[in-house]
């Protein structure tokens, strides 16, 4: 480093396929400004690393599906105990539902796993500044939204919570497990599926199990007419 240059911000990655983060790294390394601390593929082990690693840390770069609790819940939790480092999602999920929801949870930013390298590197350091960074579709998007002030229905109607259980079953995850995953009683993740059939206007958890699945594979949302 030249003598009055200013040192690299610590990045950590938070992303739970090992691909990913390894091509993420070999990226972000090679960029004079920045450069990455730690990884973690959860959000218990990227909690954890905040809480004693903080220093360390500039900007944290965070998938929203991960094992267990999602990155919305990381980004929850670093707000709710005044850890101030700024978050930028980095999701496979382009639906402006879940660029919203980062947004309302805290994130700086927002842009997709299809984005190109420069983009990535751009937005970090956009972040950084200040700002907050969105790709200009999605930025439309959220604008043209607030313009036509529609009433929400289909699954944007879901919480951030009911989202992410609508998601695992879609995923195939059984009940049992997603009360586990998310440390979460059984007869609470069944009083969240009763609230997102309702919502949806689905009739029977079978229908539900189909609808999520359609869902995942689509990435379409729920057909209009549940809504």
């Amino acid at each position: 480093m030249n003598e009055g240059a200013r040192p690299a911000t610590g990045v950590l990655i938070v992303e739970d396929h090992a691909i990913v983060r390894e091509a993420l790294t070999e990226l972000l390394n090679k960029q004079n400004d920045l450069r990455v601390v730690g990884h973690a593929n959860s959000v218990r082990d990227a909690f954890h690393f905040l809480t004693s690693k903080q220093a360390l840390v500039g900007i944290v770069l965070v998938d929203i599906t991960l094992k267990g609790r999602s990155g919305l819940e990381l980004i929850k939790d670093m707000g709710a105990q005044g850890i101030n480092i700024p978050a930028l999602v980095l999701s496979m999920h382009d639906e402006l539902h879940y660029a919203e929801r980062s947004l309302r949870a805290g994130a700086k930013g927002y842009i997709t796993k299809d984005s190109a390298s420069e983009t990535v590197v751009l937005a970090i350091r956009r972040v950084l500044s200040g700002e907050i960074y969105l790709s200009a579709d999605v930025a439309l998007k959220i604008l043209n939204g607030l313009l036509a002030s529609k009433k929400v229905t289909g699954v944007a109607q879901l919480t951030d919570r009911e989202l992410e259980i609508f998601r695992l079953i879609g995923s195939g995850v059984r009940t049992r497990e997603i009360a586990a995953q998310l440390q979460l009683g059984l007869t609470t993740i069944e009083t969240y599926r009763q609230r997102i059939k309702k919502k949806l206007r689905l009739e029977s958890g079978s229908r539900l199990s189909r609808e999520a699945f359609r869902w995942i594979e689509s990435g379409e949302g729920v057909r209009t007419d549940l809504e």
